[in-house]
């Protein structure tokens, strides 16, 4: 059987080659969790099929000690401390598990207590508004026959799993391993709008780099920091695949059930070369950034000596030419002061003469700027 299928988008499409059942489409009447509940699922499967809806959790675990072959699906979307403790004493969760599901804030992890599996995954979704990445939490206890989800953050929709699962109750039959691997799925199927999200936001900082637009930095910087937490979301992907992998080998699950957890691990590697190459490419970008920014400086540093030794050249010639006329100005103001007794006044060649040395005064120092290149 082939497990090939497209990397989902932003609305998964309905797969018969990736569960291997098909799947029929999500209809509009059936609506995803709701916030702000607590319990947003509360479910007893017997067969791959809904055999009742408990009103408690406490009526959950009852009816799961009471039915043969049943199985529990519990949803919880924020709970407080008081519901997980309570959880925790009907199910028989480990103290440290119930802790960090309480906490939250938790790296993404795989950890075994006893027969009860507990695997922390990091949800991301794209906001387009915003054009940020937003991310959720996801807590997953898994035992022999039960699984129950604590949610922190919007994503993923596990009401569109709950009821995927639900409309093919072959996939159910599977055990609390389908809910998993499904859960696992969809986080992973997340990862694709957030990665073509990214890419966008790449092709447009790469874009204002080399239009000069202001404040490119200071994004390139936060697209950064985003990116660095995404791949901290997705890298303990493999190990947490590879450990359930581990566990299906041990316990003999169905083989299609582990081709289609090899797929998701395919999909979470592809997410995370992506992941890699953005990083790499805002490396090269910020390099780039830089190097075109220092450039800038350069040509305006250049300019703005060149403009510097224009205005000298200038202060130059008119410093030689003020110069120039300084002497004939200074002869001129002499021979205005108009005093009585000025000897040069009565000399016959004394008009003649003032103009001669005015003449040769300018000559002189016109001489004296062009050699030194001013004029």
């Amino acid at each position: 059987m082939s497990t090939e299928r497209p990397f989902i988008t932003r609305e998964p499409a309905p797969r018969a080659d990736g569960y291997g059942f098909p799947i029929p489409a999500r209809k509009a009447t059936i609506a995803p969790e709701q916030e702000p509940r607590t319990v947003t699922g509360n479910a007893i499967y017997v067969d791959g099929k809904r055999v009742a809806s408990p009103d408690s959790l406490a009526e959950a675990a009852r009816q799961l000690r009471e039915t043969p072959g049943s199985m529990a699906w519990i949803g919880l979307y924020q709970p407080d401390a008081d519901d997980l403790i309570e959880l925790g004493e009907l199910f028989g969760l480990h103290e440290l598990a119930v802790e960090d599901a309480i906490q939250a804030h938790q790296r993404s992890k795989l950890e075994r207590y006893d027969d009860t599996l507990f695997v922390v995954l990091r949800a991301a979704r794209y906001l387009d508004a915003n054009e940020e990445i937003e991310f959720g939490e996801l807590h997953v206890f898994s035992g022999e026959n039960f699984v129950i989800t604590v949610r922190h953050g919007r994503s993923p929709d596990l009401g569109v799993v709950r009821f995927r699962m639900e409309a093919d109750p072959q996939m159910l039959a599977f055990g609390t391993e389908g809910i998993v691997y499904a859960i696992l799925d969809a986080v992973v199927d997340g990862y694709a709008p957030v990665l073509e999200g990214l890419a966008n936001d790449v092709e447009e900082i790469e874009d204002q780099v080399f239009t000069g637009s202001a404040g490119v930095s200071r994004r390139i910087y936060e697209l950064s920091q985003e990116i660095v937490e995404f791949h901290e979301a997705v890298r303990p992907l493999r190990a947490i695949i590879g450990g359930l992998a581990g566990g299906f080998s041990k316990y003999e699950v169905a083989d299609d059930l582990q081709e289609y957890l090899r797929d998701v691990a395919d999909h979470s590697a592809r997410a995370l070369e992506e992941i890699e190459g953005f990083r790499t490419t805002l490396r090269d970008v910020l390099a780039l950034n830089a190097a075109l920014v220092a450039q800038q400086q350069n040509e305006e540093m250049k300019s703005l000596a060149e403009a510097s030794n224009a205005q000298n050249e200038d202060m130059k010639k008119i410093s030689a030419w003020a110069g120039i006329l300084f002497v004939p100005t200074m002869i001129t103001g002499i021979y205005g002061m108009n005093f009585d007794i000025m000897p040069e006044l009565h000399l016959d060649a004394g008009y003649p003469g003032a103009l001669g040395l005015m003449l040769v005064s300018a000559a002189i120092m016109w001489l004296v700027f062009r050699r030194k290149g001013w004029i």
